[in-house]
């Protein structure tokens, strides 16, 4: 502890009492510090009209050339057309009649029905499920007796015993023909090839229809292969 010659001289107790003074000369000190006002400075705008500099631009006179006198247009042929007089009758089935009152029977108009040409049949679009399926004439029991007296079992499946189910795809028409005859899955030993060869010597199909609408329909035949 530090010891003093005097108890006056202890200036500990006097802490409090100089930290207030303190305060309140920084306190004084912000008040004033407010209260000093500042000079405002307004600029001045000198609308006085002062010298101005006009710079005059230099016109630069160009000499176009004289364009040359417009050149006479060629004379244009004259053809002269000869009326002839057309003695010769023209007849025709077709009446026309310009006058149509409440009273005249106007015929109703029956538009003539065209079957496809082979670019249009080309063209239209292949259905996979339509409202009416294709239909061999005379049904399923006629198209299995037609491949029963038409198939032909080739000999060399025959002799290395192939037997089986070739799936064939082919597309019936609007009329009722078939095209696009191609195997999708076979089994070979020329069984293959005939039941191409069959499916496509088949008599015309009744063809599929949308809307009842021929439309070309994409359909899939299995052939049976059975030895016996």
């Amino acid at each position: 502890m530090i010891s003093y010659k005097t108890p006056q001289a202890d200036l500990e107790n006097k802490r409090g009492l100089f930290f207030e003074i303190g305060l309140v000369l920084t306190l004084l000190g912000i008040f004033l510090a407010f209260q000093i006002k500042r000079p405002s400075y307004k600029p001045t705008l000198d609308f006085s009209p002062g010298e101005m500099n006009i710079i005059q631009e230099e016109m630069i006179q160009t000499h176009q050339p004289t364009p040359p006198p417009p050149s006479k247009a060629p004379m244009q042929q004259i053809t002269l057309l000869t009326v002839v007089e057309n003695t010769e009758e023209v007849q025709t089935d077709i009446q026309i009649q310009a006058e149509v009152d409440q009273q005249t029977e106007i015929p109703e108009y029956i538009p003539v029905e065209r079957p496809p040409d082979e670019e249009t049949i080309q063209e239209m679009e292949i259905f996979y499920i339509v409202e009416e399926q294709p239909e061999f004439p005379g049904g399923d029991v006629a198209r299995m007796t037609y491949f029963a007296n038409n198939i032909r079992y080739p000999a060399g499946a025959r002799e290395m015993g192939i037997q089986g189910i070739v799936y064939v795809g082919f597309v019936v028409e609007p009329d009722g023909s078939v095209s696009h005859v191609e195997v999708l899955r076979g089994i070979g030993g020329g069984c293959d090839e005939e039941a191409i060869r069959v499916v496509k010597n088949m008599p015309l199909w009744k063809p599929g229809k949308q809307r009842n609408i021929p439309v070309r329909v994409r359909f899939t035949l299995p052939v049976k292969f059975t030895l016996l």
